[in-house]
């Protein structure tokens, strides 16, 4: 095909389109032709070059219109430059730069030394032109801070006076206008040392040491000197000499029940080495006292059930170590009392470092411990499991749009979520800033992806509200099973490249190996 062929075919596309035969309807009619003629013509390609030159993201705002012309083509320049303005841009990122020092300034003069320090960084690294990565490494450094916060130990403060957590200098002069009315009051020092001495006096051992005896009478007999501060260290000093002999006297006790122990042995086998007539009782006693022989009595408890059952069936024949048991009886129930309270303690203080304070989920240690268990069931056991990775889609947009507390709100409700999503058995904790794990015991990877998918239709159809407003959430997940991997370390972090999969195909959705 010619050139000329082309020509005639434009003119006559224009007279059947009944357009004028103007210089842009013909140069855009033309350049039709030449396309359906597969013929390069250098002037028909001037759009596409135009278009390559601009930047990443002019060219993808131009995908959103249809240009075919050049006409067109500068008209969308001409609009875009029409709606910039690089003063009122440049003025207001420099306002934004300043205010967000003055804020850092503040926080830098706060009576919190992690945030101080934070904000200090975060000030010189403003100072030095910054990078976006930069300042987005900045950022994320600030959300751990806030979502790690732990104000919980203004809560000891409580006793002392009235507590508002969000005004601590009205609740410093609380503390103050307390102290002035303890210094007002009339003091009763004599009540008081003899409580004090009082708390000197061991709770086990039987015996008081000489120091704490000089310390309880110098109080006793001089009041005042609680008033001398120099008198607090002497006192501590007596509290940890009064813990150190009831420690004593514990281990004395321990060593005692050995000594019972070894003379029940040797007594009861005695008495069936020279019997014809024992019983099967007796036989099973004699077992359980060649087990004690090791000294691995921990359980006071159990210590006296065994003491007890061994001196009733020898009560006939020895009655002076019956005597004996009996004078160990309190002291053993006092211990075993001691010790339950101790071991309900503990049991607390754990439950406590296991909670998310935020979301009340378990936090990352928790998950840590329940992941060692799972993957010890599994080796020794085979017990399957799943993990399965959440994320919250563009949270970051909730933060800068709503506020850190929007977004603390939505971290709370998607927790809520999860706990009304999962079995009783399921372990559901948060990972970090807004990535959740869930542990699912004895489950598939067809079963994982199923709860995946409830968790995520459960987030699509909820209201998010936030002081009257509705904010759109969404969640991404990547879910893996045990059994598909050589090492747990393999299943986490395959589950968690599947979940950023999932935010690369377009979020709101669940990835997995299927």
């Amino acid at each position: 095909m010619t050139i000329q062929t082309i020509i005639n075919n434009t003119i006559k596309r224009l007279k059947d389109e009944g357009k004028l035969l103007t210089p842009d309807h013909y140069t855009e009619a033309f350049c039709k032709e030449a396309k359906k003629a597969n013929m390069s013509i250098e002037d028909c390609a001037h759009l596409a070059r135009y278009k390559e030159m601009l930047n990443k993201e002019l060219q993808k705002d131009l995908q959103n219109y249809r240009l075919n012309t050049m006409n067109e083509f500068v008209r969308f320049l001409i609009s875009k430059i029409n709606r910039t303005n690089k003063t009122l841009c440049a003025d207001t990122l420099e306002a934004q730069t300043h205010l967000s020092k003055r804020i850092l300034q503040v926080i830098e003069v706060l009576h919190n030394k992690e945030a101080s320090e934070l904000a200090h960084k975060t000030i010189d690294m403003m100072e030095n032109a910054p990078k976006p990565e930069q300042l987005d490494n900045y950022r994320q450094r600030w959300v751990n801070f806030i979502t790690t916060y732990d104000d919980t130990f203004l809560q000891k403060l409580k006793y002392l006076g009235e507590l508002d957590t969000t005004d601590l200098r009205k609740s410093i002069e609380s503390l103050r206008e307390l102290d002035a009315s303890v210094q007002n009051s009339d003091v009763d020092f004599e009540k008081i040392s003899k409580l004090l001495v009082a708390s000197f006096v061991p709770s086990i051992a039987s015996s008081v040491n000489d120091t704490i005896a000089g310390l309880s009478n110098r109080i006793i007999s001089n009041p005042a000197l609680l008033e001398n501060s120099d008198i607090a260290s002497e006192i501590k000093s007596a509290i940890a000499l009064r813990i150190a002999l009831d420690k004593e006297s514990v281990k004395e006790m321990i060593e005692s029940i050995d000594g019972v122990l070894d003379k029940l042995s040797i007594r009861l086998i005695d008495m069936i080495e020279k019997s014809d007539n024992s019983n099967n009782e007796i036989q099973t006693i004699k077992k359980e006292l060649e087990s004690y022989n090791e000294k691995t009595i921990t359980n006071f408890t159990l210590a006296h059930k065994k003491l007890f059952t061994i001196a009733v069936a020898l009560e006939k024949n020895t009655a002076t170590l019956s005597s004996e048991l009996k004078s160990h009886n309190r002291s053993v129930l006092e211990m075993s009392q001691k010790i339950k309270e101790l071991e309900d303690e503990l049991e607390n203080v754990k439950k406590e470092s296991k909670e998310d304070f935020l979301t009340k989920l378990y936090n990352k240690r928790a998950l840590d411990e329940f992941l060692e268990l799972k993957e010890g069931e599994f080796k020794r056991y085979m017990r399957n499991f799943s993990i399965v990775m959440f994320d919250l889609d563009h949270f970051k947009q909730v933060n800068d749009n709503f506020g850190h507390e929007a977004g603390d709100a939505v971290l709370g409700a998607f927790g809520k979520i999860l706990k009304k999503e999962c079995r009783n058995v399921d372990i559901i904790g948060r990972y970090g800033g807004e990535e959740f794990m869930a542990i699912l015991g004895d489950t598939d990877l067809e079963g994982s992806v199923i709860f995946a998918n409830k968790v995520r239709e459960h987030v699509a159809r909820s209201k998010f509200m936030y002081k009257g407003e509705r904010i759109e959430v969404t969640v991404s997940a990547g879910a893996a099973e045990r059994k598909d991997y050589v090492s747990l370390k393999d299943t986490i972090n395959d589950a968690d490249k599947l979940l950023y999969l999932a935010k690369k195909n377009g979020r709101d959705r669940v990835e997995s190996k299927q």
